[in-house]
């Protein structure tokens, strides 16, 4: 399994997808535990609170992006995908990681950092690297917004870690928002084209002002609260102005396509609750706008990803099994217990916490057994990668 050669190590989804699967299936349910005080976190070097929306973001979400990007970049240039060695030596900084910020309360401050940033730090540095000496054979002239926000995601989980925790938060909510603006546009296209035989309006007039809005609210360090406001509901109506012409009503006749417009749509619930935060108040318990994106475009989105990548980037046909609609299907009750029946039923917020992340075991302990195999052999096709 550790030779450079083994077939987990030849495209970056495979350990990337694998690591995230098991982050689905332990973060959630370690928090509700944390949560509901039947265990604690005391060997972690960091507050629970920030623990948790790390260990979200930069543990699990980061497993996802950067098998994402590691996979798709190449594409994108034309060359080989990063592999063999560096593929290790990135799974074993992303454990490290864990390891650190789960128990490392009693490591020295420097060995801390190193480990906290080693992963990070490091696939950030190799992908803007190879975005920029490829950029002239670069088939999408936007992927310079990654060479911006790569490098924005290390100060974001900076604050994040040690400074102004709600800043780095909602900037860390907002570079993955702008990942999951440009993966949507760029994959929904390819998926209704297949799965619906329908072409969606693609116009750079519509489509860039919402990358680059995307980007500006990256910036919250540095943004008056109502422009940040401003800009969310802005955001949000020019998502709605082009959703018609994206055709969802053609794409929820079909679960695996369908659940990607739900992620959509919770960019831009997202998107109102916060706009809302800031000029009313919030009028609801918990941090529903947070939870809104993480539960309705991170946890519906991501699986559906995984099922569609893992089989088609090794040679099987994207077919939805009763096992892949099974996971979706659990990550859409997760959704609907996670951002409403918590508000619907505040007393028994605990217990609906509780409920959530026992979807999350559920449908990614589903998603591992099924592609934990795949990802650990070849290619059925004959192809290497």
């Amino acid at each position: 399994m550790f030779r450079t050669s083994h077939p987990l190590w030849l495209a970056g989804f495979r350990p990337f997808f694998l690591l995230a699967a098991l982050a689905g299936l332990v973060l959630p349910p370690l928090w509700a535990m944390i949560f509901t005080g039947w265990t604690a976190s005391t060997a972690s070097p960091l507050d629970p609170l920030r623990w948790h929306a790390h260990e979200m973001y930069y543990g699990f979400g980061w497993a996802v992006l950067g098998g994402f990007l590691l996979t798709a970049s190449k594409n994108w240039v034309g060359i080989r995908g990063y592999h063999g060695g560096v593929l290790i030596a990135l799974s074993f900084a992303w454990l490290l990681e864990r390891l650190a910020l789960s128990a490392g309360a009693g490591w020295p401050p420097v060995w801390l950092a190193i480990a906290a940033f080693a992963f990070l730090g490091s696939i950030a540095m190799l992908l803007v690297w190879t975005l920029l000496r490829y950029r002239r054979q670069d088939s999408y002239r936007d992927n310079l917004l990654f060479v911006v926000a790569l490098p924005a995601f290390l100060f974001a989980k900076y604050q994040l870690l040690y400074g102004d925790f709600a800043g780095g938060a909602a900037m860390t909510l907002a570079l993955f928002r702008l990942a999951f603006l440009v993966m949507l546009e760029r994959t929904l296209t390819q998926f209704m084209k297949a799965a619906c035989q329908t072409d969606i309006l693609r116009t750079p007039w519509l489509d860039l002002p919402i990358k680059l809005l995307g980007l500006s609210l990256a910036g919250v360090f540095w943004l008056p609260a109502t422009w940040t406001a401003g800009l969310s509901l802005l955001l949000a109506g020019l998502l709605l102005i082009r959703l018609p012409f994206w055709r969802p009503d053609r794409a929820c006749r079909r679960l695996d396509v369908g659940i990607m417009f739900v992620g959509y749509l919770a960019i831009v619930g997202q998107l109102l609750l916060e706009a809302w935060t800031t000029l009313a108040g919030p009028a609801w318990i918990g941090a529903l706008p947070t939870h809104v994106f993480s539960f309705g475009a991170m946890g519906c989105v991501i699986p559906a990803m995984i099922v569609r990548i893992a089989n088609g980037h090794t040679g099987r046909k994207v077919v939805f099994s009763s096992v892949d609609r099974s996971v979706l299907w659990l990550m859409l009750g997760a959704l609907l217990i996670r951002v409403g029946l918590t508000q619907l039923a505040p007393a028994r917020y605990a217990w609906w916490i509780g409920l959530a992340a026992l979807c999350w075991l559920a449908a990614f302990g589903l998603l591992l057994v099924r592609y934990a195999p795949v990802l650990m052999q070849p290619r059925i096709d004959g192809r290497e990668h």
